[in-house]
């Protein structure tokens, strides 16, 4: 049995898609879960409630937690120390395997533009120290032997409706609006593509001797800036590549009509400064060839019109 914890958000969805290329005995946990395949068991649980969890890891193998709470620092200090206890609690009982789908936001910012697995952690937003914490509590496990785990990390996405390049630019370009950016658009960001990303943990999930460390999940390692993004989507839609920049001072005063915005505003850190994930480790270990811009924006475009 493979379990996905939080089986609704977009990651979860593309996983329980893969995952029947290494098994058929697959369990979708959400508080609505829905079927992807046909053969899906669906649970529905609280995660932040330990004795749910408990019900939904009994009987697996491995555990893929990959639940997004909403992007508001006060619910994520209310649920992810509970959840992320909860989840190793019910792995250790049942031995089942655990593989954590997390984010960069514990890097050390002055990092940012080449960060390998091996990246400082020195976080400088709140999200990031939880972040920072979550992931102290699995390793800790790891490195005491009780617990058999891995993390994967992955960069912002390029697609994905929560995506900020969906919502500052694509969206926008679409509905004939100027697109937004944040700090300063001639700085490097590459994203993951959500597929890669979801391919990525299912692979790590089903090879032994990926656990107990943390993996970069596979990520087109060119250097595109926030303007070539711009003008790459805008491009493929037939559209002007017109931007505004977003200055935190701006988001500050736009965070009082668009809460998201304010959320925002204390990450602006990794706009401000390129930011480029390297993904090589994984890349040769699996000889991997992660989505390019080009493909990226065609799909991204393609998933808009469903």
């Amino acid at each position: 049995m493979q379990t996905i914890l939080g089986a609704g958000g977009s990651i979860g969805v593309e996983l329980a898609k893969i995952l029947p290329a290494f098994t058929d005995d697959i369990r979708l946990v959400s508080r609505t879960p829905q079927k992807i395949n046909a053969g899906d068991e669906l649970f529905a649980a609280d995660i932040t409630d330990a004795t749910a969890v408990d019900k939904a890891v009994s009987g697996s193998e491995v555990v893929y937690l990959t639940v997004g709470f909403p992007y508001r620092l006060k619910i994520w200090e209310e649920r992810w120390p509970v959840t992320m206890r909860n989840v190793i609690d019910a792995c250790k009982k049942y031995n089942a395997r655990l593989v954590f789908f997390d984010n960069v936001y514990m890097y050390d910012r002055d990092h940012l533009h080449h960060m390998t697995e091996e990246t400082p952690v020195r976080p400088t937003s709140k999200k990031g120290a939880i972040r920072q914490q979550i992931a102290d509590m699995l390793m800790d496990e790891v490195k005491q032997g009780k617990l058999t785990a891995l993390i994967a990390r992955s960069a912002d996405f390029t697609n994905g409706k929560s995506s900020v390049l969906h919502q500052l630019v694509t969206d926008n370009l679409v509905k004939g609006k100027r697109a937004n950016w944040l700090a300063h658009a001639n700085k490097v960001h590459n994203f993951t593509f959500v597929a890669d990303a979801a391919n990525g943990t299912a692979i790590l999930g089903n090879t032994s001797d990926a656990f107990n460390q943390v993996w970069h999940l596979p990520t087109d390692q060119s250097k595109l800036t926030g303007r070539q993004w711009i003008e790459l989507i805008a491009k493929a839609l037939n559209a002007k590549p017109r931007y505004s920049t977003l200055s935190t001072t701006m988001l500050g005063l736009l965070g009082i009509f668009m809460p998201v915005l304010k959320e925002i505003k204390e990450m602006t850190y990794q706009y401000d400064r390129d930011y480029f994930f390297d993904s090589s480790k994984f890349n040769r270990r699996f000889s991997y060839t992660p989505v390019t811009p080009d493909e990226a924006v065609k799909l991204l475009l393609q998933e808009l019109q469903h």
